[in-house]
């Protein structure tokens, strides 16, 4: 049985998909995000190894506190290690739980075979244009829209999730052309607006790693809301 590897786990979050949930932050993430708070999960082969069945049997200790709720995988990027996350899943859905991966959509593959045993996908959206996800993420933005490509063949539903830094997106215009991107997703029932923090500051102190967005203030809340009335 294929191992992975688990930075932490949380047993009973609320706000990583519909109900209470189980959540799986996986290690490994390819993506360099100037705002990212889980700097600890970047490294691949770190954490916590463990086995699918081994993840199962203390997930379904708590099941009947997810009957309307289920489990999540998280990171990190849960789609860093496919052929673990999918045996995950697999071992999810025998046992009649809810799955969702929250994912940035820039993994290592067997996306099709993924999303067969996921329910909802959480897609954090980073950028819309080439440029601005370079600038952001350090990577190409043609990684993710291949992930878009499979998501859209598939039935699964989705969340969609933007970070607003200021200086950076927080703008009418952007909101306005991610209504336009989103149109080209499928079977989208939630968009939110996430404000920038500073929660993951100190992590980046205590691993001695500069942080990109050092001075940029938290989001205003009173701002955010005013760019969600231009969300349809």
């Amino acid at each position: 049985m294929k191992q992975g590897f688990i930075s932490s786990v949380e047993n009973m979050g609320l706000v990583d998909g519909p109900g209470l949930r189980y959540v799986v932050f996986m290690q490994g993430c390819s993506l360099r995000c100037l705002y990212c708070h889980n700097p600890e999960t970047w490294k691949l082969n770190m954490g916590d190894k463990t086995t699918p069945q081994e993840l199962i049997d203390d997930i379904l200790k708590y099941k009947n506190y997810y009957l309307n709720g289920g489990v999540t995988f998280s990171g990190g990027e849960p789609l860093m290690q496919p052929e673990f996350l999918i045996e995950c899943l697999k071992l999810c859905k025998e046992n009649n739980l809810h799955t969702a991966i929250d994912t940035a959509g820039v993994g290592l593959g067997l996306y099709e075979e993924i999303l067969k045993y996921t329910d909802l996908v959480i897609l954090d959206i980073k950028a819309i244009d080439e440029k601005m996800y370079h600038k952001v993420t350090g990577s190409n933005i043609k990684n993710f829209e291949k992930f878009l490509c499979y998501l859209n063949k598939s039935n699964t539903k989705v969340w969609i999730r933007s970070v607003i830094v200021p200086g950076i997106n927080d703008t009418r215009e952007y909101i306005l052309n991610l209504n336009k991107y989103i149109e080209k997703i499928s079977n989208v029932e939630k968009v939110e607006l996430l404000p920038y923090h500073l929660y993951g500051v100190d992590k980046y102190k205590k691993l001695n790693i500069k942080y990109p967005l050092e001075g940029v203030k938290p989001m205003d809340i009173s701002s955010l809301k005013n760019l969600e009335d231009y969300l349809k």
